[in-house]
C-alpha cells in the first residue's frame, strides 16, 4: 500500500450558500468561506471540499453550469475565489473543488448552439435522438426532453435543465480538460467528480427491464477509458487528490476506479449506506464496512461519510436527534473517523446539527423532492401523504444555514435565508459548542488530532468481532505492535458488551470516550446508549 498525503488527510465540506453569508442577500458567498476559515482550521480538517460555485443559472444549487470559467454572482467574483485559495494554503490547508462534467445547464453556450439547428458544429456535444427509451432520470419520469425547434430530444441524466454531455467526442472532452487545467493551475488541490460513472452511456440506449432502477445510468462500457484518458491527458502531471462520486458499485467495480494500479482516480463514494439504507441497520452496516475492506484494502482507498449536502444529517436519520443527540453525535463521530478509509465532515455535523421538519412543502427548495411530489400527487395520491413520505430523505434536511449563534438566523445572515434556518438554533449553534469542551465540536477535534498522530487510524488492519450482535459494533485497528479495540453501542438501550476473555484481559488504557465514565465487570463492558470507547490493546 502506498502511503500520501491525502490518505492521512481529513475533509470538511463547505456547502457555501449555507455557510456564512457576508453581503445580505440570503445566500453564502466565498467571502463568508474565507471569514470561518480559522473554524475550519481549529477543527482540524486537512482538506476543504467546496460545491460548485461556476456561472449557473441554479436550477439545482449549482450543479447546473453555464460557465465553468466564471464565478456564479451569488458566491462573488473570482478575485474573491483567487483570494479563497491564497488563505486556505496560507493555512496550510488545501482546497478541492466540484467538477460537474457529466452534464451542463441548458444555458450553457455550448448547448445554446446544439440546440440552435441539426447542423450547429456543436451539435454533437450532446446526445440528440428521434426515438426515446423508458429510462427514467434522477429527478423526472424520462431521460428524454423534446425540443420543439429542432425536432428531437435531448438526453438528461437529471433535471431537464441539465442536458448531458456527449463524452463520445472528443472535441467534448478536450474542452473539459482544457477546463480542469485553467483551475488546476490557479493552484487548486483536487476535484470531487460529480457523478464521475455516468459519463460513457449505454450504445443504443436500450429499454430497461426495470425503468425504476436506474443503475443503467451508471458504470458503462467506455468509461475506464475516458478516465484513463483524463489522468493521462490532465490529472498525474499534477500533485492532487481526486474522489469520485461512484453510484451502483460493488467493491469490484469500485476497485477498477481507484486501484493503485489502475490510473484512474484516488478514492471513491459508494452509496451503499447512503442511498439505499434508511434507517440504521446493523446487520447490513457491518456486512458492507466487511465487504468493501475485502475488496479493497490495500490496492484501493474508500471514503467514510454518513451524510452531505445530499443526504438526512446523520444524527436525525441514523442517531437519535433528540435525548441522545450529543452522545449518538459523538457515537458516529468515533466510528467514521476509526473505519478504514477517509473521513468526510460535513458543516455543521462537527456540532451535532440536525434535520428539519417544515410544514409545507413550499418551504422546501430541493428540486428532486419537489419534481417527485408533484409527480406523486399528479398520480392522485393525496397531497399529505406525499409529503410525509418524502421528509424523512429530503436533501434539504441537511441544506438548512450553518448555525453559528443564537442570533437572528442563527448568525448565518443578515437578510432573508434562501432556505429557512432550522428553529432549534437557538439550543445547536458553534457558539456554544466553543463555549462547552464537552461537546461535539471537540470529540470531532479530538478525533481528527488523533487521526494525524497515530498511524494505526489510517494504514492499521480493520477486523470486526462480535458480528452477530445488533447493539454493538466492534473492532480491531492494527498497524504492527500497535492495537486498539473500538467498541461502540449504536442504540438508545443499554447495552452488555461480552468480550472474549483474552479481549477483556488486554484492555489497556481508553483512549477516547463520549462518555465521562467507563463502566465494566465480570459480565463485561455496560455501555451506555450510543456510548462509544476506543482502547489501546496491552
Amino acid at each position: 500500500m502506498n502511503k500520501t498525503w491525502w490518505k492521512k488527510a481529513v475533509v470538511y465540506q463547505v456547502y457555501w450558500r449555507s455557510f456564512y453569508d457576508t453581503n445580505g442577500d440570503g445566500y453564502g458567498d466565498l467571502q463568508g468561506v474565507i471569514e470561518k476559515l480559522d473554524y475550519i482550521r481549529t477543527l482540524g480538517a486537512d482538506v476543504i471540499w467546496l460545491n460548485p460555485c461556476y456561472g449557473s443559472p441554479d436550477v439545482d444549487n449549482g450543479y447546473d453550469i453555464s460557465d465553468y470559467r466564471g464565478v456564479m454572482q451569488k458566491a462573488g467574483t473570482m478575485a474573491t475565489f483567487e483570494r479563497l485559495l491564497q488563505e486556505v494554503h496560507s493555512r496550510g490547508m488545501m482546497l478541492i473543488m466540484d467538477l460537474v462534467v457529466n452534464h451542463t445547464s441548458d444555458q450553457h453556450p455550448w448547448f445554446i448552439e446544439s440546440r440552435s439547428s441539426k447542423d450547429n458544429p456543436k451539435r454533437d456535444y450532446y446526445i440528440w435522438s428521434q426515438q426515446t427509451n423508458n429510462w427514467r432520470s434522477y429527478f423526472t419520469t424520462s431521460t428524454w426532453e423534446w425540443d420543439e425547434r429542432t425536432g428531437e430530444y435531448y438526453f438528461h441524466s437529471f433535471a431537464v435543465e441539465q442536458p448531458d454531455l456527449n463524452w463520445s467526442n472528443p472535441k467534448v472532452r478536450e474542452e473539459i480538460y482544457e477546463m480542469m487545467r485553467f483551475w488546476l493551475d490557479k493552484g487548486i488541490d483536487g476535484f470531487r467528480m460529480d457523478v464521475i460513472n455516468l459519463l460513457a452511456k449505454q450504445e443504443g440506449f436500450p429499454d430497461a427491464e426495470n425503468p425504476e432502477n436506474i443503475s443503467y445510468l451508471g458504470n458503462n462500457p467506455g468509461i475506464h477509458e475516458y478516465l484513463k484518458e483524463m489522468n493521462d491527458q490532465v490529472l498525474r502531471h499534477y500533485d492532487v487528490f481526486t474522489v469520485g462520486e461512484i453510484p451502483f458499485v460493488t467493491p469490484e467495480d469500485g476497485l477498477l476506479y481507484v486501484g493503485e494500479d489502475r490510473g484512474e482516480l484516488h478514492t471513491l463514494f459508494h452509496f451503499e449506506v447512503c442511498d439505499y439504507m434508511a434507517h440504521w441497520d446493523m446487520q447490513r452496516f457491518k456486512e458492507i464496512q466487511k465487504r468493501w475492506y475485502d475488496g479493497m484494502w490495500g490496492r484501493g482507498w474508500n471514503s467514510q461519510f454518513l451524510n452531505n449536502h445530499d443526504h438526512t444529517r446523520l444524527v436525525t436519520r441514523f442517531g437519535n436527534d433528540s435525548e441522545y443527540r450529543v452522545e449518538s453525535a459523538k457515537c458516529f463521530a468515533t466510528m467514521l473517523h476509526t473505519l478504514p478509509g477517509m473521513p468526510y465532515v460535513y458543516q455543521g455535523e462537527e456540532i451535532g446539527m440536525t434535520g428539519v421538519r417544515f410544514p409545507s412543502i413550499d418551504d422546501y427548495d430541493d428540486i428532486a423532492m419537489k419534481n417527485k411530489y408533484k409527480e406523486e400527487v399528479g398520480k392522485g395520491r393525496d397531497p399529505q401523504e406525499v409529503f410525509e413520505s418524502l421528509l424523512h430523505l429530503t436533501r434539504d434536511n441537511s441544506r438548512t444555514p450553518m448555525q453559528w449563534d443564537e442570533t437572528p438566523n442563527a448568525g448565518f445572515s443578515q437578510g432573508s435565508p434562501w432556505l429557512k434556518v432550522n428553529p432549534n438554533c437557538s439550543e445547536i449553534n458553534v457558539e456554544k459548542a466553543l463555549a462547552d469542551p464537552d461537546s461535539v465540536f471537540y470529540h470531532y477535534q479530538k478525533l481528527i488530532r488523533l487521526r494525524k498522530d497515530n498511524e494505526v487510524m489510517v494504514y492499521g488492519s480493520y477486523e470486526p468481532i462480535l458480528d452477530e450482535d445488533d447493539q454493538i459494533y466492534a473492532y480491531y485497528r492494527t498497524l504492527e505492535s500497535e492495537r486498539w479495540l473500538v467498541v461502540l453501542n449504536i442504540s438508545d438501550e443499554e447495552a452488555q458488551c461480552r468480550l472474549p476473555d483474552n479481549v477483556n484481559s488486554s484492555l489497556g488504557e481508553v483512549i477516547i470516550r463520549n462518555y465521562p465514565e467507563t463502566s465494566g465487570g465480570s459480565e463485561g463492558l455496560l455501555l451506555k446508549p450510543y456510548e462509544a470507547r476506543v482502547y489501546r490493546i496491552r
